[in-house]
């Protein structure tokens, strides 16, 4: 897979620590500061020398395939964040935003795409919540009837709504492989019963929120993937990482839904498309990088995440 490492900008009074396929993050260096000082000075930050935070900055980098791509969705780092940021503001959960603008002490040079966040310890889990039928659950669903072992009724198609939403937890994998789906009970040997509990509880109540708020802007909620780690200084179960964003969730037009097919999604599906056609001329079963993608798909994929915002928030995206 290609690295991210390189993209990471270097930002004054924090040190870059990791790279995922879109977000770099980064913890305080330096001797605490005995005032606020603005991210841009030399004199140090107002997180100097903490241990509990960490800097979270979604970069423009977008993956396809399990391939970080050369060309990046300009904006994109922005909207998955202002979009996270107002989507913890919807929900009634722990979550682990400590700051969000430069007066707050987030580096000026990536303002609006940066969040200050509490240094969890994040269960290794991917928590998955699916409304409907798609994606590897379908593929499980035609070869067993069941989603990640829990059993369906008969007769469901791509993207069927289900009766109820499931909870379907995966194995988080190293950057670059797959997820892996596992029951319920492969989750409690990971984390514990309670923990399991409390894990499966927070996500369907934060899909059903998210699911309502949704439907009521005419965009149907397919499914989320959501993460938790569990603060240590409170002991409280604490939602982390992005939330409800189109790299994170399955967001279809209500108007367009029509079970028996494949549905437009408010993400990077143009990317995918372009990717997988003839076009391209690369195959993705190869170990070649993917090349770079044309201005159009650019644009049209920007588009669509901005669409996506702004139709969920009802504000403009500048």
């Amino acid at each position: 897979m290609t690295s991210a490492a390189n993209t990471a900008p270097i930002l004054h009074g924090w040190e870059h620590i990791y790279s995922g396929k879109v977000r770099d993050l980064y913890v305080p260096v330096g001797e605490p500061s005995e005032t606020e000082v603005s991210a841009s000075s030399t004199a140090g930050t107002p997180f100097a020398g903490r241990g509990d935070v960490v800097l979270v900055v979604a970069s423009d980098r977008i993956s396809a395939f399990d391939h970080i791509l050369a060309s990046e969705i300009p904006d994109k780092g922005r909207i998955l964040t202002q979009l996270s940021l107002w989507w913890f503001k919807q929900l009634n959960v722990p979550n682990h935003v400590v700051a969000t603008t430069v007066a707050d002490g987030v580096p000026e040079a990536v303002a609006g795409r940066a969040m200050v966040c509490k240094k969890l310890q994040m269960f290794p889990i991917e928590c998955i919540v699916r409304g409907y039928l798609t994606g590897s659950g379908l593929i499980e669903y035609r070869q067993s009837q069941t989603v990640c072992s829990l059993p369906l009724p008969a007769g469901l198609v791509d993207g069927s709504r289900l009766e109820a939403a499931i909870f379907t937890p995966s194995a988080k994998a190293e950057v670059g492989e797959h997820d892996e789906n596992i029951s319920y009970q492969a989750m409690v040997e990971t984390v514990g019963a309670e923990s399991a509990g409390k894990l499966r509880e927070l996500s369907l109540e934060i899909y059903t929120r998210a699911e309502e708020i949704a439907r009521g802007r005419g965009i149907i909620l397919a499914d989320t993937k959501v993460e938790f780690g569990t603060d240590p200084a409170t002991g409280i179960v604490t939602l982390g990482d992005e939330v409800l964003t189109p790299d994170s969730s399955r967001f279809w037009d209500a108007e367009l839904w029509a079970p028996g097919a494949a549905q437009p999604s408010f993400d990077k599906q143009y990317v995918r498309d372009w990717l997988a056609g003839e076009e391209s001329g690369w195959d993705k079963n190869s170990h070649m990088a993917p090349p770079a993608l044309p201005a159009e798909v650019i644009a049209r994929t920007r588009a669509r995440y901005v669409q996506a915002y702004e139709r969920l928030t009802g504000a403009t995206f500048s």
